[in-house]
């Protein structure tokens, strides 16, 4: 039986279940962290609390969530095993690399075209979490994660680019490319991957639910690939009611095989660390968080007419067609 990795090891694809496509357990900068973290983070009780939070969202029906985190996110494995040794869900995790424009330094030098030369180090890096596991563990990475954001494919980035479809096409996992929908960098991803042979098939162009130009998603998905209506709850991108809207538009006109559905949510983001900041949050996007598409989406959906096998499209089929090795 066909399976696919997660953190606490292999599991059948069709024990997957529900599954939220792109959720974080936590979004970290390491090096703020280590230097100021005292301020702001105990260890213990954000294990603790993301124990609960997750085990909440399993108590609503999820079964499985899709963890983007790599390294420009905070990615440490065993902080996340942790997590998952207390809840009982599925976490599966990414290689990859998060910037929106230039590379980290350490990447300057070496590779193709640089001062030291040698094979492309991220190619090397990402093809070493899939086979061998993630930063000295045991768990492996199932699919790719990058970003093609507002400041486009830069050289920077078409490298970052470049490796993943290397790593794709050597291992065959799928990739997440977080997009800006604004800007529609979706037709900057697909074009660069369509180029590159990359099977587009297992191409998931995230947060392409932030816009809800009809034309632009079906031409995503006309191609082959599917969109990410993935950051439910935050409201200051597309609000519910419009994302909602959407989806129930391509639903009607035969498109819930190619979408899938997440909040882009986390148990804890730095972005906004201390306790005055999360309570900020809240007021300013009280529906971000793991539980508003079970809670709140789900029944909209149907409201508006969305066939329960069209929702067990998204939340379901596709997810497993993502992970499925292509034939």
């Amino acid at each position: 039986m066909a399976a696919v990795d997660t953190v606490r090891g292999p599991v059948e694809l069709d024990a997957l279940g529900v599954t939220l496509m792109h959720e974080h357990v936590f979004v970290l900068t390491p090096d703020v962290m280590q230097n100021y973290g005292h301020e702001w983070w105990d260890e213990d009780v954000r294990v603790a609390d993301a124990i609960k939070k997750l085990g909440k969202l399993k108590a609503a029906g999820v079964d499985t969530i899709v963890d983007p985190t790599v390294v420009g996110l905070g990615r440490y494995i065993p902080r996340v095993q942790r997590v998952n040794a207390g809840v009982d869900i599925n976490i599966v995790a990414a290689t990859g690399l998060y910037t929106f424009d230039a590379i980290p330094e350490f990447f300057h030098h070496r590779g193709p075209g640089t001062l030291l030369g040698g094979p492309e180090l991220m190619t090397e890096m990402f093809v070493k979490d899939i086979r061998e596991g993630i930063g000295g563990t045991d768990v492996k990475a199932a699919f790719l994660k990058c970003v093609v954001e507002e400041a486009g494919l830069t050289p920077d980035q078409t490298r970052v680019q470049a490796a993943v479809c290397e790593t794709h096409q050597e291992t065959g996992v799928p990739i997440t490319v977080h997009t800006n929908a604004a800007h529609q960098t979706g037709r900057l991803a697909m074009e660069f991957y369509g180029k590159r042979g990359v099977d587009l098939t297992k191409v998931v162009v995230g947060h392409a639910g932030d816009s809800n130009d009809l034309d632009y998603l079906k031409w995503i998905m006309d191609q082959g690939a599917t969109i990410g209506c993935d950051r439910f709850g935050l409201d200051l991108f597309n609000p519910t009611e419009d994302r909602v809207a959407t989806i129930v538009a391509l639903a009607g006109q035969g498109y819930a095989d190619r979408i899938v559905l997440g909040h882009d949510a986390s148990c804890y983001i730095d972005y906004f660390a201390g306790e005055e900041h999360q309570a900020m949050l809240k007021e300013f996007a009280p529906n971000w968080h793991y539980r508003h598409i079970s809670h709140d989406v789900l029944p909209a959906l149907r409201e508006r007419g969305v066939a329960e096998e069209q929702i067990h499209a998204m939340l379901v089929d596709n997810p497993r067609r993502y992970f499925t090795a292509a034939g």
